[in-house]
This record gives structure tokens, sequence and C-alpha cells, in this order.
């Protein structure tokens, strides 16, 4: 009889330990606001796409890291190269990336001068309040990778989304660099695969 009882004095814990997980695997699932092949259509409309998959040696990921002045924790880079009315339009990457504790992906758009064209927000993770305004992704548009592609420089802050931007603009100088190390050269152009864009990239 004591058996029984404790058995259901357990059961109200369980059920709240239950409900509890159940509402934190779903503020794990990411928000998504537009599909890869949504962005790259925003960014690019009415254009063909290409996408490279990159092995980047040993030398080319440190040299991105030192141009980044951030991490570049992966050798496997992939480009989308966006043709025109029969013209290079430019190239985009999608960056994920932890923004506090939940990740985040965001399409960066290169063009053929290797500055910013602009960035938008994939999926998001963190609450929607953590994301910052257009406006403020508007600062990105024409920066290269220098000296003010910076929060506190060229990149102000924002209050209330202090993680998001700093990691928008670690990505933006990520996505940058890589670009700048996987520019062909006649001495020596990187391992690549080419074949058409698709919506299940990792």
């Amino acid at each position: 009889m004591c058996g029984k009882a404790n058995e259901l004095s357990q059961r109200p814990l369980a059920f709240v330990c239950l409900v509890w997980l159940a509402g934190l695997c779903a503020s794990a699932e990411a928000k998504v606001f537009l599909t890869r092949a949504e962005a790259l259509e925003l960014a690019f409309p009415g254009c063909t796409f290409s996408r490279e998959t990159h092995f980047l040696t040993e030398e080319q990921r440190t040299r991105a890291q030192e141009l980044a002045g951030v991490e570049v924790d992966s050798a496997l880079a992939y480009s989308y190269r966006a043709t025109c009315a029969g013209e290079f339009a430019g190239t985009a990457y999608f960056d994920s990336h932890r923004v506090r504790t939940l990740p985040e992906t965001i399409l960066v758009v290169v063009d053929p001068d290797s500055a910013l064209v602009r960035i938008e927000v994939v999926e998001f993770s963190e609450p929607e309040d953590y994301i910052p305004s257009e406006r403020w992704y508007a600062q990105f548009e024409e920066r290269s990778l220098d000296h003010e592609l910076q929060l506190k420089r060229g990149i102000r802050g924002v209050t209330g989304a202090t993680l998001t931007a700093r990691a928008t603009t670690d990505a933006a100088r990520r996505v940058l660099a890589i670009h700048q190390v996987l520019q062909p050269s006649p001495a020596a152009e990187p391992d690549r695969e080419i074949e058409t864009a698709t919506e299940d990239e990792p």
C-alpha cells in the first residue's frame, strides 16, 4: 500500500518534468525565416547559381583566421556564385554560428569587388527579441574586411542584442576572410566541386 502511495505521489513530479522538457525542446527549435533557396533568390532575383564546395588547406584556414581575427573552425566551405543576365554578379555564403547558447544561420552576400552587399537572417534559435532591426543590418552594406568592420567602430552596437551583433559581425569578417583566401590565382587554386545549388546543403 505504501509503495502504491509513493508511486502516486511521484506522478505529478514526473508530469512537471515532462512538461519542462517539452518546453525546453520547443525553445531550442530554430525559427526558419527563409529557406536557402528563398534567401538566394532574395539576394539575386532572377539569377542562376552554382554551388562550390571548397576544402581549405590548413594554410588557407590559418590565413583566413588571421585575416578575420575570429575563429574559422572548419576547413569545409560552401559558396554560391550568382550569374545574372550572363554576367557574374556576386557570391553568397551561409554562416552558422552560436549566438548565446543557441545557433543562427545568416546569408552573407559579397559583390565582385569583395565588399559586403547584404546580410539576411535565415534561421534563428534564440528569442526573436535578440534580432536587431533591418536598419542595423544595413550598416554592413559596402563594408570590406578592414579595421572598421568591427563593433564600436564602423558597426554600432544594439541594446538588447549585443551577442547577436557580435556574432553577426564576426560572421561577416569570417566570410570575407574565407572569400579572400579562396580567390583563384595562377599559382594555386583550392580544390573544389561545382554542383547545382540545392535545399539540403549541410
